[in-house]
């Protein structure tokens, strides 16, 4: 725990990353409460555990439907429903295409052309029969696999935000790795919480700017934070499940500002398969959702701050609203 200026921070390493709780009382004992509770929610979605349930419900592929505790039902529910969106970038069935590419986990080749189309045929999410009565989840072929990675620090956040509000905090901060998650104001800045916009490629402390917000989920996602270089390219761990291949467009990152975690999760990925136009259009009518697109020509492009306001740190980076 480390204290300035009346914020105590707490930090711990759980599903591998390292996560910040920032308080405003000396409270060692709430902070272990909720590295406990993350801790109890990512044994129930994580696919690395023996006791899973998601585990269970893809070794269980081709064979049976596993039925599962109401929480992770309602996450693999809303995980589906995103999935089989027109043209959806997001797809929770992708799992044995990203195994097998390993970006982030030492893998630096390109797989076969072959071997991605025959994986590709694992991961149609239409498949995926949800039982809503019995509570039971079933992929009908053998080698399917589910995977809520991309949605789980969201829904964790979430949950944290919510425990913390049931302890009478009203001001706290919670990065899940990546996933922002805020209540209220720090005290004497009214203006919000500053979140700072990562430097794509740069170092950690490198900003293109900040992002002040009150109560607001921040979550942010780029090509660089897991990714290899070969044949002149970039190979990220940002998929388009049509094709098995990490998405080529013009974005090196989206953020999203939203009030819940899981929104953030699910809009990132939506808005990079989108692009930066098509992206803007499409949150026009999305008034509960804002936007940080930062693009491979140096441009950080917001959509219209309804819920936030960016200061331009570095300014060698065009900046449009």
């Amino acid at each position: 725990m480390t204290s300035d200026a009346g914020v105590h921070s707490y930090s711990a390493v759980l599903m591998g990353s390292p996560i910040l709780l920032k308080l405003f009382e000396d409270n060692p004992t709430l902070a272990s409460q909720v590295f406990r509770l993350i801790k109890q929610q990512e044994n129930l979605f994580t696919v690395n555990r023996a006791e899973s349930e998601v585990m269970a419900i893809n070794q269980a592929a081709g064979r049976h439907p596993v039925v599962v505790s109401a929480p992770v039902f309602a996450l693999i529910s809303v995980a589906h429903a995103v999935s089989i969106l027109p043209d959806s970038a997001f797809n929770f069935t992708i799992g044995p295409v990203v195994k097998r590419w390993k970006i982030g986990f030492r893998g630096r080749e390109v797989p076969p052309a072959a071997e991605i189309e025959a994986l590709l045929r694992l991961t149609d999410p239409h498949q995926v029969v949800l039982d809503a009565e019995q509570r039971s989840v079933f992929l009908p072929l053998p080698g399917m696999e589910i995977d809520l990675g991309a949605i789980a620090k969201g829904y964790i956040a979430d949950v944290v935000q919510a425990f913390l509000r049931q302890q009478g905090v009203a001001q706290a901060l919670i990065n899940l790795g990546g996933n922002v998650q805020t209540l209220g104001s720090p005290p004497h800045q009214p203006q919000g919480w500053g979140i700072g916009l990562k430097k794509p490629f740069g170092r950690d402390d490198e900003l293109l700017g900040t992002l002040q917000v009150q109560g607001k989920s921040v979550v942010t996602s780029g090509i660089y934070e897991r990714y290899f270089e070969r044949d002149g390219r970039c190979w990220h761990h940002i998929f388009d499940p049509r094709t098995g291949y990490p998405l080529d467009n013009e974005l090196l990152s989206v953020t999203v500002i939203a009030d819940r975690s899981l929104d953030g999760d699910i809009y990132t990925t939506l808005l990079y398969g989108m692009g930066a136009e098509q992206g803007l259009a499409y949150l026009a009518g999305q008034p509960e959702i804002d936007a940080v697109f930062v693009t491979r020509d140096r441009q950080i492009i917001c959509s219209p701050a309804r819920h936030f306001r960016f200061s331009q740190l570095d300014f060698s980076w065009q900046l449009r609203h």
